[in-house]
């Protein structure tokens, strides 16, 4: 009875515990994000806009790792010492310099002031300006992921992995911070293994390399992109008893998405065109949609709830939808390009999304876990 009792008790005191360090965990998170720079970049155009009047086409603000740089097109010293001065009491900002280019220097033209960007560049910068999205089963990411699969008739356990990323290579800056307009490259590796063979084999492997280009005005944001899938089934899988006949899937397409963020929501919603196809007669279209939500306030040990639905309609399969939902914890930096990690459970039913088998219909539900830089 007494062990009964003290196993009891000590029930409680890990439980309490256990509460205590998710509560303090949380709210050391929300601190953190007090101070964040995206935090601070929210806090300091308000105040140069709303308080000081600043025209939002004036300036140009980047915050990084709590230090503000501000750089305006016309000098003029009262503007720039009365907002000197009133944001160096912000808790949280740790330095600010105020720096004037020359007019003829940085002053936008035509298409440049249409797509609100300035004359501010960077090579190879950090990130993306077109959030990854949440539930594409291609998007380049690092993951790996154990799912049940089903398809014609058999069912297995299956593992997924990917490896891939995004690169920037020449960003213009647009007039808000988040803003502007960025050419990166792109690759990455999709794989599939049979976990119910001896040696867990290779089945499908996808190689794919591109050129996005992506741009951001405030809560809109597009993606165009060009770029190349080849496919290779594995050794082992070509070698195994009844093995498929070899499809020669190879092609360069372009693809176009437009996205809304509101709230912590996103939708999204653009298509693709085969520009240069293996099989030929692989029809060309499709569509491709989608939604997403992002919970900035964390939830269990400073993991935050996101979800997202991706659906992409082909015309070689007429029009069916092939839908990929994913949902689950995201840890570290939401934003592109810097160290994240998700831990999300997926579910898939459509067309195989994975190499020579478009045709088939699967469907497959699991685990996942993926890392982002």
């Amino acid at each position: 009875m007494q062990i009964i009792t003290r196993f009891k008790k000590s029930a409680r005191q890990g439980a309490v515990s256990l509460f205590l360090a998710v509560l303090f965990t949380s709210q050391a998170v929300a601190e953190t994000n007090r101070t964040s720079d995206e935090f601070l970049t929210g806090y300091v155009v308000s105040i140069l806009e709303r308080d000081l009047n600043w025209q939002r086409d004036s300036y140009v603000l980047k915050i990084k790792k709590g230090v503000a740089k501000i750089t305006v097109f016309q000098d003029d010293p009262i503007r720039r010492a009365a907002a000197d001065k009133q944001l160096r009491s912000i808790d949280g900002l740790q330095a600010i310099t105020i720096e004037v280019k020359p007019t003829h220097a940085d002053k936008p033209g035509v298409v440049s002031r249409v797509l609100g960007i300035t004359g501010e560049t960077e090579a190879f910068p950090t990130g993306d300006l077109f959030r990854p999205l949440i539930a594409d089963p291609k998007q380049p990411q690092f993951f790996v992921s154990i799912n049940q699969f089903s398809s014609l008739g058999e069912r297995y356990p299956r593992a997924s992995v990917g490896f891939g990323e995004t690169f920037g290579l020449y960003r213009f800056f647009g007039s808000r911070e988040g803003d502007g307009l960025q050419l990166s490259a792109e690759g990455a590796i999709f794989a599939q293994f049979n976990l119910d063979t001896p040696s867990s084999d290779l089945i499908n492997a996808d190689y794919t390399i591109g050129i996005p280009l992506t741009y951001r005005n405030g809560d809109n944001s597009l993606r165009s992109r060009i770029y190349h899938q080849s496919s290779h089934l594995g050794d082992e899988f070509l070698q195994s008893v009844n093995p498929p006949e070899r499809v020669n899937l190879s092609y360069e397409a372009i693809d176009l998405i437009y996205s809304r963020e509101w709230r912590g929501w996103r939708l999204y919603g653009g298509g693709e065109y085969l520009i240069n196809k293996e099989p030929s007669d692989l029809k060309p279209l499709s569509a491709h949609w989608g939604v997403e939500y992002r919970d900035s306030r964390p939830l269990f040990w400073g993991g935050r709830p996101i979800v997202g639905v991706d659906v992409k309609n082909l015309e070689e399969h007429d029009w069916a939808d092939d839908t990929s939902v994913k949902a689950g914890l995201e840890f570290g930096h939401p934003n592109p390009g810097q160290r994240r990690l998700r831990l999300m459970a997926e579910w898939y039913q459509g067309f195989d999304p994975h190499g020579q088998f478009y045709s088939n219909k699967v469907e497959y539900f699991g685990l996942g876990v993926s890392l982002g830089f």
